[in-house]
């Protein structure tokens, strides 16, 4: 195991393969230009999200187990290779086809499901105690950036050169220099883990990686819920247009990363259960005012304040469970991480609740329905690691 201070060496490689993790949140505004490239109905581009999510619940547990076989390490150099490999299949236009990019964003799920599970036990190989929380949080600010910018450079593509998809060459550029950096870098890494599929899944009858699992659903299901349903209500309640109201997408993002940058450094100073009470508190102000708001300045306020406060519930309680059960992190990280799945149940919810009372209303009670679930899960964060 590395010492407790920071090797940037090792870590510098590490932060590049968190900003490829990014990558997959441009299948947000792909959707949107791949809908109107191919003439597509709704419930045929939302195929495209909803596939990404779908190989978390697949792939994460296997993931943890694979990781036993052939290192962390090597794991998020597989991970790497198939997010470059989806990236590059939209680049030929023979491949740019409903079926091709279907199959992209496929490839972009898996890889990102094997990166999330084997990257995050990986950074406690370089980093431990106090500083894993900061440090994991540093990762998801560094993830953010990538979130934040694709569709900046997808608009900026389109508008000087025509062509949208320019987007990817670049994000592939990326993930294959991460391989290259990852691949010359060498990482200590624990032994001993010998994690089979009903070892793994049998710590779910462990209370507290029980309860955590639910809290990173919860967590993604506010996630993906405030960016579908901010927009909607600027447009149920004011009459915006969705190029207008999508503007509250960017809001969000933008608050989310930086929360993520500030909580790398607040991380270091207070304990991991006010800062998470902190972010809770945030949201439940921020769902709160949006029950009732029906003004834009006061809509986008609530937005931010929700992408604040849920910047740092994802690394503080995956971090939690890692250091719940030292000896098993890559079969706690592979159950934490299918929890993403989240990002599709809490959201079939919110529709299923909103056509039931006509209104954005019904999304709203179930994300604060989430959101106190996280502020009783809160009792049980450690105040010291």
């Amino acid at each position: 195991m590395e010492n407790n201070k920071l090797n940037y060496g090792k870590l510098l490689p590490v932060l590049f393969a968190f900003f490829a993790m990014g990558f997959v949140d441009l299948v947000g505004i792909a959707t949107n230009y791949v809908k109107v490239d191919f003439n597509l109905s709704d419930t045929m581009a939302n195929m495209f999200p909803s596939m990404v999510f779908f190989w978390f619940l697949i792939f994460s547990v296997p993931t943890g187990v694979m990781m036993n076989k052939i290192g962390r390490r090597n794991t998020v150099l597989v991970s790497l290779v198939v997010t470059a490999i989806s990236l590059i299949i939209p680049v030929f236009d023979f491949a740019y086809t409903f079926w091709g990019m279907l199959l992209s964003f496929s490839l972009l799920g898996i890889g990102n499901a094997i990166m999330q599970v084997s990257l995050n036990p990986l950074v406690s190989n370089i980093v431990t105690g106090k500083q894993l929380a900061s440090t994991l949080t540093f990762g998801q600010f560094v993830k953010a950036i990538a979130s934040f910018i694709a569709p900046i450079i997808a608009a900026w593509a389109a508008t000087t050169f025509g062509d949208w998809k320019i987007l990817f060459p670049i994000f592939a550029t990326i993930s294959i220099i991460a391989v290259l950096l990852l691949g010359v870098t060498s990482i200590q890494e624990s032994k001993g883990e010998t994690t089979t599929f009903g070892q793994c899944f049998s710590l779910l009858g462990n209370k507290f990686v029980l309860l955590s699992f639910i809290g990173i659903m919860c967590h993604v299901g506010i996630d993906v819920g405030t960016n579908v349903t901010a927009p909607k209500i600027l447009m149920e309640r004011l009459g915006e247009s969705l190029e207008t109201a999508g503007f509250a997408t960017s809001v969000y993002f933008l608050f989310r990363t930086i929360g993520c940058f500030s909580g790398t450094f607040i991380l270091a100073k207070v304990s991991a259960r006010m800062f998470f009470v902190i972010g809770v508190v945030c949201m439940i102000l921020g769902m709160g005012g949006l029950t009732f708001a029906a003004n834009q300045s006061l809509i986008y306020v609530c937005v931010a304040l929700m992408g604040f406060g849920n910047s740092n519930i994802f690394p503080i309680i995956f971090s939690q469970a890692m250091l719940h059960l030292p000896d098993s992190k890559n079969a706690v990280s592979g159950l934490m991480i299918m929890g993403l799945f989240g990002g599709t149940v809490f959201p079939l919810l919110m529709g299923l609740a909103t056509d039931s009372i006509g209104s954005q209303l019904g999304a709203v009670v179930v994300m604060l329905i989430c959101i106190l679930y996280l502020l009783a899960f809160s009792s049980k964060i450690k105040t010291e690691c």
